[in-house]
């Protein structure tokens, strides 16, 4: 920071926001305005004070520090606001193992020694199953160490993000690695029956390949096109479910084998029909 007639013994400050909700950008905006405030006053009770009128009003308005105003930043513009096309097209016809390891809400860890790309990367991954809107299973950047693993090694389903390339030998806490920088995605051992992969992975990968590729597509498109897919894949599982004695419908091992699948085409859909609650326990 400047220099500062009301900090001169402050190089340098810190400000940190914690919130309920995922709006990288939201709370980059109001953070910039905060600690604006703070270098031209020195005065903490002005940040409160901006900040309790964002609660109250919903708005911070300042002409010195800049205006903040809640409304404008909509939640699922902010979960769209992703590189999808990219991150796709480095990874190829392997960008189907996150697909799958996702949609069965397995354990996957990304690496990346760059902390702006890891958090470039990690973002976009829950934009691969749309249709839960769920970015709680988000640890964009975590450090390989005893107290930060225990907030999410309890967790049975997650997208961890980390700068530190041991965590490739912590194969106790993955289902899948990724590894940003050589485009390699690698599948843990305890995991490689359950993410085996079928025709029905094939038809899904060709999709994701090429909405990618074309040009002529938006990232908020692409994530459109994998959504729909999505969406016919989750419809036609549904198809395949047997009426209960109450008359609800739920997907039955003994129904899929009746169909005579291919083992990792059942295997897939029987616990895809777990994480999507058709399965009656």
């Amino acid at each position: 920071m400047k220099e500062s007639d009301r900090l001169p013994k402050i190089h340098s400050f810190s400000l940190v926001l914690t919130t309920k909700d995922y709006n990288p950008e939201k709370y980059e905006t109001l953070s910039r305005i905060l600690c604006k405030q703070f270098a031209r006053n020195g005065n903490p009770a002005h940040l409160l004070e901006c900040y309790l009128s964002v609660v109250t009003r919903g708005l911070c308005n300042n002409e010195e520090n800049g205006t903040f105003i809640v409304k404008e930043f909509d939640a699922r513009q902010a979960y769209a606001n992703v590189e999808i096309k990219s991150i796709i097209q480095s990874l190829g016809m392997e960008a189907i193992l996150v697909y799958t390891a996702l949609m069965l809400k397995k354990r996957v860890i990304v690496y990346h020694p760059k902390v702006d790309e890891l958090l470039r990367f990690t973002r976009t991954l829950p934009c691969l199953v749309w249709h839960r809107q769920n970015w709680d299973i988000l640890y964009p950047y975590v450090h390989l160490d005893d107290e930060e693993l225990k907030s999410f090694e309890s967790q049975r389903h997650y997208v961890v993000g980390c700068t530190d390339a041991a965590i490739e030998t912590r194969t106790d806490l993955y289902d899948i690695f990724i590894a940003v920088p050589t485009h390699e995605v690698t599948v843990a051992p305890n995991a490689k029956d359950s993410l085996a992969m079928s025709k029905l992975h094939k038809d899904v990968a060709v999709t994701m390949v090429n909405s990618a590729a074309n040009e002529e597509l938006s990232d908020q498109q692409v994530i459109k096109e994998i959504a729909k897919k999505t969406k016919e894949l989750l419809n036609n599982l549904k198809t395949l479910a047997t009426p209960n004695e109450e008359g609800v419908g739920y997907i039955t091992l003994e129904a899929l084998r009746e169909r005579k699948m291919q083992p990792a085409t059942e295997h897939f859909l029987y616990n895809l029909a777990m994480c999507e609650g058709l399965v009656q326990l």
